[in-house]
């Protein structure tokens, strides 16, 4: 296991080093001066470009200038925003909670109603019911996302007022950042109007977090339907049956968690569909994360934020994948089988 866990350490390590090359690439090619696309700072002081130099190796040859850009993104050092004219960490270190929370309420939403619906598909026996589920996922997932977005705000939020379209919760509210996660941080605040807080900024996910949600629940429905009828038919799901064990405790007992592992995998191969999704949404809702903040810094052609965003998101889609397929391996029977048998 040792051996297998620094493969895929020496995986990530690896694609994280050409991901560098290709930002490293792409800086040089941006139609500004060399030391403002690296650092943000459009009027440096003599002092201020001497250490840059020194920093990028800007007076040496390409791979000099790599290893002291790669040296400089490494120890955090993503320059300073010209918007703002502060550091492009600082900004990310703030946005990246909005996304993470939109991100996991999806998800939550996309097992919770998904699975359910998955177990159905497979286990019914009416054709209709079948039928009906299948269209419903492919449906979903034929739906443009920025489509979807739109009309739901429309219908929800214009003519229905039912939920608010736009932000993270009211600005009514002040609400003290604790972790990042508005709707743990409105709990943990000592502020008389906490619940109605938390009820705020519920209401304000919940369009996003359904939005974003539909690309996930599809393929959830589809691969647990799958993954259902493949392990019905084996042969420890019919000796339980011919024992007299209850259809539902087969299911959720031995059925369910054998089918929940296929969907891991299948989970990590779609992070990178789901990240695209999630700036679009965060775009459409105007929601304070990551992928309104990368593109706010596309339009107004702030090239040390298109750096820090691409690197960022980049890097937490290589990171979870390479877990996510550490954790399958964990936890299927076979992959470990494989494994032990290849050490």
């Amino acid at each position: 296991m040792a051996a297998y866990l620094l493969r895929r350490l020496n995986l990530f390590v690896a694609t994280s080093l050409i991901l560098i090359c290709v930002l490293f690439y792409a800086t040089s090619l941006f139609p500004v001066d060399r030391i403002y696309a690296l650092t943000g700072i459009q009027a440096p002081s003599d002092a201020q470009e001497a250490q840059i130099i020194a920093d990028y190796h800007l007076d040496g040859g390409s791979f000099s200038q790599f290893i002291g850009y790669l040296g400089q993104r490494l120890s955090g050092d993503l320059g300073i925003s010209v918007t703002s004219q502060r550091p492009v960490a600082e900004e990310l270190l703030a946005v990246l909670p909005a996304s993470f929370e939109l991100a996991t309420v999806s998800g939550l939403f996309a097992i919770i109603f998904g699975v359910p619906l998955g177990v159905l598909a497979s286990l019914s026996k009416q054709k209709l019911t079948q039928n009906a589920i299948m269209a419903v996922t492919l449906t979903g997932y034929s739906i443009p996302v920025f489509w979807l977005g739109l009309s739901l705000s429309l219908w929800f939020g214009v003519r229905l007022g039912w939920l608010p379209i736009s932000g993270q919760i009211n600005l009514l509210y002040e609400i003290k950042p604790v972790t990042g996660f508005m709707l743990i941080d409105t709990l943990l605040s000592d502020s008389q109007y906490r619940l109605s807080a938390f009820k705020d900024a519920a209401l304000h996910i919940i369009l996003p977090a359904l939005t974003l949600s539909v690309l996930p629940f599809t393929v959830v429905v589809r691969i647990t339907r799958s993954a259902m009828m493949n392990v019905m038919n084996q042969t420890y799901i019919r000796a339980a049956e011919a024992r007299g064990l209850p259809t539902g405790k087969i299911v959720l007992r031995h059925a369910l968690p054998n089918a929940l592992i296929p969907l891991l995998k299948h989970l990590g191969l779609m992070l990178g569909p789901f990240a695209s999704y999630a700036i679009v949404v965060e775009v459409i809702f105007s929601w304070p994360g990551v992928g309104s903040w990368l593109v706010s810094g596309i339009y107004q052609r702030d090239y040390t934020v298109i750096q820090g965003g691409t690197l960022a998101v980049a890097l937490l889609i290589i990171f979870l994948s390479i877990l996510i397929e550490v954790l399958h391996t964990a936890t299927n029977p076979l992959s470990r089988k494989e494994l032990y048998a290849s050490n």
